[in-house]
C-alpha cells in the first residue's frame, strides 16, 4: 500500500516497518504520558505505563479490527490504558497515592458514556491531530502550509489570508483543502468523529 494514500494505523499494522511505529510513537506516547501524569503518575512510573501501554498496542494492533463505529480506536486504546494500569498497580509496580482513588478513575475511564472518557476523546483526537499536522508540515510548500496555518489554525479571514501572501481566495481555500485531505489520508482511523 501506498504510504500516501493509507492511515497511520494501517502502516503500523501491515508493514510493521520501523518508520510507521515510530511516527505512531510520537504521535500517542505524549498522549498516553499527558493523561498518566494527569492523574497523579509522574516520573519512571509514566514513562514505564507509557511503554506497557505501548507494547501491548504493538502486539494486539494486528488483531485490532475497526467495527465500523465512530470511536473504535480511541474506546481500544483507552481499554489498553484501563487494564495496563490496573495490572501495574495490582503487580504493585506502580505506586498511586490512592488505590480507591485509581480504581474509580479507571472504572470512570472504561465506561464509554462517563465524562472522563468524553474527555479521553476530545483529548484524543486534538492531539492526534495536532501531532499529525507537524509530521505533514514539512510535505507542503511553505506558503500553503502558510495560508492552511492562517486560516484553520490562527482563524483568519480568507480574504486576509489571500492578501498576507499575495494569493487568490481560492488558492487560500484550496490549500486548506489539501491539507486536510492529507490529514485524512495519514491519520485515516486514528481521527474519528
Amino acid at each position: 500500500m501506498d504510504s500516501t494514500s493509507t492511515s497511520l494505523l494501517a502502516r503500523a499494522t501491515l508493514h510493521g516497518d520501523g518508520e510507521s511505529w515510530q511516527r505512531f510513537h510520537d504521535v500517542y506516547a505524549p498522549l498516553i504520558r499527558n493523561w498518566l501524569s494527569r492523574q497523579n503518575v509522574f516520573g519512571s512510573d509514566a514513562d514505564d505505563l507509557t511503554q506497557d501501554v505501548l507494547i501491548v498496542v504493538l502486539r494486539k494492533l494486528p488483531a485490532f479490527q475497526h467495527n465500523g463505529r465512530s470511536g473504535a480506536f480511541r474506546r481500544w486504546l483507552r481499554l489498553i490504558v484501563v487494564n495496563v494500569v490496573r495490572d501495574s498497580i495490582k503487580k504493585k509496580r506502580v505506586q498511586v497515592s490512592s488505590h480507591e482513588g485509581v480504581s474509580h478513575l479507571l472504572s470512570e475511564l472504561e465506561d464509554e458514556s462517563s465524562s472522563i472518557s468524553q474527555q479521553w476523546g476530545r483529548e484524543h483526537d486534538l492531539e492526534v491531530t495536532r501531532r499529525m499536522l507537524d509530521q505533514l508540515k514539512t510535505s507542503f510548500e511553505p506558503k500553503t502550509w502558510e495560508a492552511f496555518d492562517l486560516l484553520t489554525r490562527e482563524e483568519l479571514p480568507a480574504k486576509e489570508v489571500a492578501m498576507r501572501l499575495s494569493i487568490s481566495v481560492a488558492s487560500v481555500y484550496q490549500a486548506k483543502s489539501r491539507v486536510l485531505s492529507r490529514l485524512r489520508q495519514s491519520a485515516g482511523d486514528l481521527l474519528e468523529e
